[in-house]
Order: C-alpha cells, then structure tokens, then sequence
C-alpha cells in the first residue's frame, strides 16, 4: 500500500536482524543454539562503571536534555585518553563530539557531506553502515575489494580516476570488522597521501582498538602527520567496557569535520542521557585491568576455536585483534547456506560472509563471545556433522 522511498529501497536487508530472526525461531523451538553471530560482549560492565550510572541516575539533573555537544567533563575525558592511549592531542571543545553509540555518527557522517552522485570509497567485506550512510545520503558507495592475498587491505592505486573526482569520502577500518585484519601505520600514511593528492575525506572506525592479543597494540590513524587535516575518527566504549547496550562513543579528528557532524546531530537527536555520559567519563578514567582481563578471556577463547578448527582440517589465520575469527568456508558452497547449514544441522549461529558484502562470500565469521565451554562444544557439532 505505501512505497517506500527509493533510497531505503536500495539498501541491502540488514544481515543482524535476518540473522537474529532465524535465531529466535530455533530457540522457540527448544533447540540448544551457540551463538557465534552477533559480536555483543557476553560479560558484564565493570562494576565502578554501573555503580557511577546508578548514582547519577539518582541525580533530578541528569533527567533533562542533554547538550548536543555532550558534556565538557566527558569531551575532556575523551582528549585525556586519546593523549594517553596514542599521543593524539585534540581540542575538547572543537576537536571531539560525543555520540549515542559511534555507529549514528557513521551512518550520520556522509549526510555533511555527500550530495546526488557523490560517492563514498567503501571496503568491501564491511561494516554495514558505510554502505547504508552512503546510499541514505544520496551518494554512491564505490566498492574497494578486500582480499585475502592483500592481507585485506583495499588497494587505493587501482581506483579509477573518473570515480575519484567524484569521491567525498573514503572508509577505513582497522582492527576489521568482519575479517580480523589489522592495518599498520605505513598504510595509515599511505591513506594520508591518497587523501591529500585526490581532496577525499577519510573516515576511520576505530571501535576495536582495545581488542588485540600477543603484545599487539593497534595505532590510531590520528598519529600520523596530516591525519586530522582530513580525517575523522570514531571510537566506541562498547567493546572496550562491555557498554554495547549503553550506546556511547564519540568521534573525534578534524575540528570541520566534527562541527559539521554535531549540526546533522543538532537536527536528528538531543544528546546522550547525561547518566551515561558521567558513566563513560568514569570509563576512561576509572581503573582499567578490566580492558587486561577481558583480552585474556577472549585470547584463551580464541585459541580454543583456533586449535579446535585446526583439528577438523581448516586452514584458519590467527586473529591478532577484535574478536572475531574469520573463515574460509571449507565446503563448496555459498556463506549462506554454508550458515544454514551450520543453524539446521548443528544448532550453531555464525555470520554469513557475503552479509558484509560481495567479497564476503565464501567466508563466514565467528564471534568469541560465548564461554570456552561452549565453544569446545560447538567445534563438537561442527566435527559430527562436517
């Protein structure tokens, strides 16, 4: 009866809410379901950060609208952890833009920028949302193939010209969300110098910062010379303190970029509830073993699936940060009936490859965030029924 508009028209299905639907069903049904699919923490808050929540909760002050810009004490937090963690000095008061989760800030970004026939340089196996803020804006996503045997880096130099001069902006997302890849500083310097020569926006998601193992510490494209000239950055607290349901992160970079943000934000939301605010403040400058702990307990997860896929015959490469595995499907199949494969036979959830994109296919990605136990249990199903 009503048509949608053809903007949302052209967006692909989102793969979270296909995957979650399917999982629901099989639980209604009684069956046992591991859950490898959705990358949600399965531990707690620390404790400092809930008791923080529930005191100022409590507070009648908190209960009205929050700034659009977020509150100074969190803003200062944010420049005080950028400067510790990487040696990234920003401006708290232009340079840093707290959002409700770092994902609104990225679907919301290309709307400050893109006009009809813009296009966006988008990876490809990717995080949703650059895709979907691309085509929400009037843009075009271009799609820069990430592969295997480039370590899944995009390669920029074979971006034909005709499409950059119609690029406003290019995404970069190291640790990767879905493939586990990293990225060192000489490609973030590599990207400074395509962003400079072709006047490209870089946007860069830096979500799983905290999430490494084996020593591996990841670098903010912030630190290199240039960086805030023409980039933004966004970070989240949601993987790094358990807050995924909290929805709490910033972005921070360039002082131009971050104003034209918070006017797309001025006009959509009016701000994150200043509990939480005064919650991540806490966050960041609370005591952080927990960040520590929290590698230890997804590193031993990581080996165990590691060892156990090993053990069936795949060949898998071993994930120095986020926590997610990414696999190459053994089986001569398509990523989603390789994943439905895994939910009817085996009662276990994992994420579709080509749900990131066309380069996804033949690949699937397993989250490690369920218990060792039930990981063992499911490299056990994986092995009856393969």
């Amino acid at each position: 009866m009503f048509k949608l508009s053809k903007k949302l028209q052209d967006l692909p299905p989102y793969l979270f809410v296909e995957i979650d639907k399917a999982k629901r069903n099989a639980k209604q049904e009684g069956r046992d379901i591991i859950d490898l699919g959705v990358g949600d923490p399965d531990q707690p808050t620390p404790a400092h950060i809930i008791d923080r929540l529930y005191q100022a909760a409590r507070d009648p002050s908190t209960h009205r609208y929050a700034l659009d810009q977020g509150l100074s004490g969190l803003r200062k937090a944010i420049a005080q952890w950028s400067e510790r963690r990487f040696n990234v000095k920003l401006d708290p008061e232009t340079e840093i833009l707290p959002l409700i989760g770092s994902k609104e800030g990225i679907a919301h970004f290309p709307l400050a920028f893109l006009n009809g026939g813009d296009y966006s340089l988008v990876p490809d196996p990717c995080y949703p949302p650059y895709k979907g803020g691309t085509i929400l804006a009037g843009g075009k996503p271009y799609i820069m193939p990430l592969k295997e045997e480039n370590a899944f880096l995009p390669d920029l130099k074979k971006i034909p010209l005709n499409i950059l001069r119609k690029a406003k902006l290019v995404y970069i997302n190291y640790p990767n969300n879905p493939t586990a890849s990293i990225a060192e500083r000489d490609f973030y310097t590599d990207v400074v110098k395509f962003a400079t020569k072709n006047k490209i926006i870089v946007i860069s998601d830096l979500a799983y910062s905290e999430i490494a193992y084996d020593g591996y510490r990841p670098s903010s494209f912030l630190e290199v010379e240039g960086a805030k000239d023409l980039g933004i950055e966004f970070h989240s607290l949601s993987k790094t303190y358990n807050m995924t349901g909290w929805r709490i992160g910033w972005a921070s970079g360039n002082a131009q970029l971050v104003s034209a943000l918070a006017k797309v934000k001025s006009n959509i939301d009016s701000g994150i509830f200043s509990a939480i605010q005064l919650a991540g403040i806490t966050a960041l400058e609370g005591p952080q073993q927990h960040i520590k702990d929290i590698c230890q307990l997804y590193q031993e997860r990581r080996n165990t699936l590691i060892a156990g896929l090993q053990s069936l015959g795949w060949q898998v490469t071993v994930p120095k940060a986020t926590f997610y595995v990414w696999l190459k499907i053994p089986k001569k199949t398509d990523s989603i009936k390789f994943s439905t494969l895994l939910l009817e036979k085996a009662d276990i959830v994992v994420t579709p490859g080509v749900g990131f994109g066309k380069y996804g296919e033949g690949y699937i990605r397993m989250a490690l965030t369920i218990s060792k136990e039930r990981i063992q249990e499911a490299v056990e199903r994986l092995r009856r029924i393969l």
